[in-house]
């Protein structure tokens, strides 16, 4: 704009600021001299008003300028959650160029007028987490208040992409995690889990360690023990009636004169284990399944096992000496070295069992031999 300078500077500015629609405060020469005198000026001179901002060359690069002048260090305020932070332009973008709060402050009109009415630029996230990160922004470390989740702050981190302060969170997190603790559960435990669990409800013990505890005469109907570590436990007179022993590790444990109706313990592990005078027989028709087990060198000595299924089960070595094996599915069997004396097989499925070696004599129910058997 073209104006008329008479009076003093103030005169001058209050001109400016009419015709230029702003507030101005400084005028400087062409050259960037800030000029407090209206004397200084001459003839046909170019002069240029600001607000109070650094005086900026409109023929070089403004981007580059801003640079060498420091204007991005400007102070300005952010809105985060209802929660007011006040920090600098070159906080927001200087440590982390790459990240999205750089990209956000980077250029000062990249926000828009997503601004509140005092100004301040609006970021809708959660104050308490945005703190430490703008901390670590300012001066490099990481320092999280007490009661602030390292988690929630771990969020926005990945929110704003401050990939360095990622890496911080995940090791500070992974610290932060109590020591997995894999002692084996005790019966003083288990006990009172057991009395604080509704009769009516489902017992979930899936994969947890019992190893070498004293389970004996206890209740453990319907419990899911699959996948769980009983191995060297004490479960002898246990009723374990229909409880779910899948994949489970019960090497070396003694189950004598338990109750094992309706139980599955398909491709369980039961190697060396002794069940001695178990019961397996439920009166209303439902089988217990063992088929895939490991049964090597188990002592099932007088146990009742009408109509069980071990089909495809390892019973090598095992003492089976006057069980009750009526009905029971043996198809596909390692029955190798077996003491069956006194075994009632009557009906018995034997299909591709392998008996080498397996002691037959004074059995209740004569075993008819075939091809089918190896």
């Amino acid at each position: 704009q073209v104006v008329a300078v008479y009076g003093t500077l103030s005169d001058l500015l209050s001109v400016a600021s009419n015709k230029l629609g702003i507030k101005a405060t400084s005028v400087y020469n062409g050259k960037g001299g800030l000029i407090d005198d209206i004397a200084l000026i001459r003839d046909d001179d170019v002069l240029f008003v600001c607000e109070g901002e650094p005086f900026i060359d409109p023929q070089t690069d403004g981007r580059a300028q801003e640079e060498l002048t420091g204007s991005h260090t400007d102070w300005l305020t952010l809105n985060v959650g209802g929660r007011y932070f006040t920090t600098t332009r070159s906080t927001l973008v200087n440590k982390e160029p790459d990240s999205m709060l750089a990209h956000m402050f980077k250029d000062k009109d990249a926000w828009g007028n997503k601004q509140d009415p005092r100004g301040a630029f609006l970021i809708d996230r959660s104050p308490e987490y945005f703190e430490p990160i703008l901390n670590y922004l300012r001066h490099g470390q990481l320092i999280v208040n007490d009661g602030i989740n390292l988690l929630g702050v771990l969020e926005e981190a990945r929110f704003f992409g401050i990939d360095s302060l990622i890496e911080h969170l995940e090791t500070a997190i992974k610290n932060s995690q109590p020591a997995e603790d894999h002692s084996p559960i005790s019966r003083k435990e288990f006990v009172r889990f057991l009395l604080a669990t509704p009769t009516k409800s489902e017992l979930r013990c899936q994969g947890l360690n019992f190893s070498g505890a004293d389970l004996s005469r206890l209740d453990l109907r319907y419990i899911n023990f699959k996948m769980a570590n009983l191995s060297r436990c004490n479960l002898a007179h246990a009723n374990l009636c229909c409880a779910n022993l899948e994949r489970a590790d019960l090497s070396g444990s003694v189950l004598d004169c338990a109750n094992l109706q309706g139980v599955k313990m398909l491709c369980s592990n039961a190697e060396g284990a002794s069940l001695k005078g178990c019961n397996f027989e439920d009166p209303s028709g439902l089988k217990a399944n063992l088929e895939g087990a490991n049964l090597k060198g188990v002592d099932m000595e007088g146990s009742q096992m009408t109509g069980i299924n071990l089909r495809v089960a390892t019973l090598k070595n095992a003492k089976l000496k006057n069980c009750n094996l009526r009905g029971a599915t043996l198809a596909g069997t390692d029955l190798e070295n077996c003491d069956l004396s006194g075994c009632d097989l009557q009906e018995a499925n034997l299909r591709g069992s392998n008996v080498k070696g397996a002691i037959f004599e004074e059995m209740l129910t004569p075993l008819h031999m075939s091809q089918s058997v190896r």
